[in-house]
């Protein structure tokens, strides 16, 4: 299950669509019964959360955040993906991107950071961005790098 919490009440975010395409994706990855939460927030938000978890005093796009519940409970919840749609349209234009696609994409990006991807180095970066450009051609968007 994949929630969307919008608290920016951005209307321009179609949450059906988004939250039934990350649905497709965590099934696409075999990941059928996970949850997870998707929170839309503005640029004050992230940059605090930035701050205060990974100790940068800056934007970013997304963040993700691993559940942290006790392996006793035998929930399949991924955690959390923080995302500043304000930080990701500016993206968007200056790279001339569709905003949704590239909100999508980022979303995705927080995924695969819950499941143990990373870009620290050039293999483990080439390995997550090829999963990313082919999970993104099954949902009909375009590589992004």
């Amino acid at each position: 299950m994949v929630v969307i919490q919008n608290i920016i009440h951005d209307s321009s975010i179609n949450e059906y669509d988004l939250s039934n395409t990350l649905q497709e994706v965590i099934k696409e990855l075999d990941r059928g019964e996970s949850e997870l939460l998707i929170r839309l927030v503005n640029e004050t938000e992230i940059k605090n959360l930035n701050k205060v978890y990974r100790h940068q005093d800056k934007l970013t796009n997304v963040l993700s955040f691993q559940s942290d519940l006790p392996i006793e409970i035998d929930e399949a919840v991924l955690g959390d993906v923080v995302i500043c749609t304000q930080v990701v349209l500016k993206e968007s234009i200056e790279q001339h991107k569709s905003f949704n696609n590239h909100l999508t994409h980022m979303a995705i990006h927080g995924m695969l950071h819950l499941l143990g991807y990373d870009h620290i180095d050039t293999k483990d970066a080439q390995q997550m961005e090829n999963l990313e450009i082919k999970i993104l051609a099954k949902i009909g968007i375009n590589n992004p790098y």
